[in-house]
């Protein structure tokens, strides 16, 4: 059987062009010969019906509500395992033996410290810098003090800066938040689990001991879970890019951080929490659920819909239990924003308005909550938001350096600007 094409005819001319088939999903339209063929390009603004790229990573059918991280379901991820388990799949493509998880967690916990240097680059920012700000300065500057594997074609130097990064990220986000608190920073505790360790780091202070909350703890774990991967969004696209000139690893991470800041990608469970505190009680829901339907007003409910899930988005669900058990862990059964939640909830799912819609709830709807109840300040929402996606965009990465088929990233663009003019000195215009 025959490879199948695809035909463009412009006028009298036609070109066949590929069609590859993925292992799920959509097939693609192999274009890469297009302007060679026809002199012309394609118009896809924010790439929304492009293929970058061929990953075996993370697959996502929006329609169905379908995530899965190396063809495992989110859910049982979540549920089953742990964060470092996760990034050993996402890294290598299959979960861990018994000893190769021993081995990876050793690795990753050995390299949990930073140069002690580093904290002297903290101080030379304002104390209400963003936390966000400070991390896309420090992550990048990450090269300028583990030059020792920042060669991208060494495979040793790679897997180091790997285990380096996915190590450091939680260290620097504590450094940043205790920074920004004016509180000293604590050092990382090799007897602690990657998110026991990360909550110690940010809530305990040296003048009395702090026991961190299993509960707590676990919750943090699968937060990280959830948030690990998410195919070629715009902060994971971002990394590729900037991957694809043969930046160091470091500047790579340094950049989606910068783009994760954005308020339409990182900064939506902040919105959802503040959209949540803006409405106030349950009896103020429906004047809001009015406005949000009156296409003249500007208000939009956040946390809701998603540019990917047209179904329900299937990391929200394992984000409410999480959202209800820590709330319950903390005493805070009753919280105002809970009730306005879930009465939205409740509309959401029933109102017909949301379902023609399809506005479900996502993953950020809750997630606002239960950092609030964890302790952390909306400013640090999308600093752990980074630390989670980390181990995503390096394992996104590295299958870029080691595809054959990948170039330096060049998109095209339609011009519409003036054509070609004379210079005319300045005495004559």
């Amino acid at each position: 059987m025959g490879e199948s094409k695809a035909t463009l005819s412009i006028g009298e001319k036609s070109w066949d062009f590929d069609i590859k088939e993925g292992s799920v999903g959509p097939s693609v339209i192999d274009i890469s010969t297009l302007y060679a063929k026809s002199g012309h390009f394609t118009y896809d603004p924010g790439f929304t019906s492009t293929a970058s790229c061929e990953s075996d990573i993370t697959y996502i059918d929006g329609d169905a509500g379908v995530l899965l991280y190396r063809g495992y379901p989110i859910d049982e991820l979540a549920e089953q395992g742990d964060f470092l388990e996760t990034c050993y799949l996402l890294l290598k493509g299959d979960l861990p033996s018994g000893m190769q998880k021993a081995d990876f967690v050793e690795r990753v916990t050995r390299h949990t410290m930073v140069h002690e240097q580093m904290s002297r680059f903290f101080t030379g920012f304002r104390r209400d810098a963003h936390p966000m700000a400070i991390m896309v300065a420090v992550v990048g500057a990450l090269s300028a003090f583990y030059h020792d594997s920042t060669d991208i074609h060494d495979l040793h130097h790679r897997q180091v800066a790997q285990i380096r990064m996915i190590a450091k990220m939680p260290t620097l986000a504590a450094m940043a938040y205790k920074y920004s608190i004016g509180q000293p920073f604590v050092y990382p505790r090799n007897d602690l689990d990657y998110a026991a360790n990360f909550l110690h780091m940010c809530f305990a202070v040296p003048c009395e001991e702090y026991k961190v909350n299993p509960v707590l703890a676990r919750a943090m774990d699968r937060i990280f879970i959830l948030h690990a991967d998410h195919e070629q969004n715009a902060s994971t696209s971002t990394v590729r890019l900037a991957g694809s000139s043969g930046a160091n690893p470091f500047a790579c991470i340094a950049a989606g951080i910068a783009c994760l800041w954005g308020p339409a990608h990182g900064g939506a469970n902040e919105a959802a929490l503040n959209m949540l505190q803006e409405i106030g009680s349950v009896d103020r829901i429906p004047e809001f659920i009015g406005r949000a339907k009156d296409k003249n007003d500007p208000f939009r409910l956040m946390g809701f819909g998603h540019r990917v899930y047209k179904n329900y988005d299937p990391r929200a669900k394992l984000m409410q239990q999480t959202c209800h058990e820590v709330l319950a862990e903390v005493g805070a059964k009753d919280d105002p924003l809970l009730d306005v939640a879930m009465e939205l909830e409740r509309i959401a799912l029933h109102d017909e308005y949301f379902i023609e819609k399809k506005l479900y709830p996502n993953v950020d709807f809750y997630s606002g909550i239960t950092l609030k109840a964890l302790g952390f300040p909306t400013t640090m929402f999308t600093v752990l938001f980074a630390l989670a996606r980390t181990v995503g965009w390096i394992a996104q990465w590295e299958e870029m350096i080691e595809d054959p088929k990948q170039k330096i990233g060049r998109p095209r663009q339609l011009y519409d600007g003036k054509t070609k003019r004379e210079y005319s000195p300045i005495a004559s215009r």
